[in-house]
């Protein structure tokens, strides 16, 4: 049985100093990076983090919605013709067909979880309208 203190050390972790324990990839990115925590048919949950200053390009995708939840840092979402600012432990959700685009206004890392729903998940199912980086296909 674990003693008082070490219950205590336990209960004094932030999600931020755990490390994703279900880890199947990670990619970089010029805005930052994601790792792919879990998937299934039909879903697939990402960490993203978005370096301070940067943000992902305007983009859509055909075949799946997303939620974002923010665990840390502040998030400037554009989604349709909204544009909302979430900070942590706020959400928001992006449907299918729907341009949106996240940025990250603040000056420490934007982290978010994000869950894809869809019958299509892949890299390539992202239409871009507007790119800082001069992406022009799915990468």
């Amino acid at each position: 049985m674990p003693s008082t203190q070490e219950i205590q050390e336990i209960q004094a972790l932030t999600l931020s100093d755990v490390a994703p324990l279900s880890v199947t990839s990670g990619e970089s990115r010029p805005w930052g990076s994601f790792t792919i925590l879990e998937e299934g048919r039909g879903y697939k949950i990402k960490r993203i983090e978005v370096k301070s200053g940067h943000r992902l390009s305007l983009q859509m995708h055909h075949h799946r919605s997303e939620h974002w939840i923010v665990v840390s840092g502040t998030a400037k979402v554009v989604c349709g013709e909204e544009e909302l600012i979430l900070h942590s432990n706020q959400s928001t959700y992006v449907p299918q067909c729907t341009a949106h685009r996240l940025e990250n206004p603040g000056v420490i890392p934007l982290v978010l979880i994000e869950v894809q729903n869809g019958e299509y998940l892949g890299e390539d199912d992202i239409i871009r309208f507007q790119d800082d980086y001069a992406r022009t296909a799915a990468k």
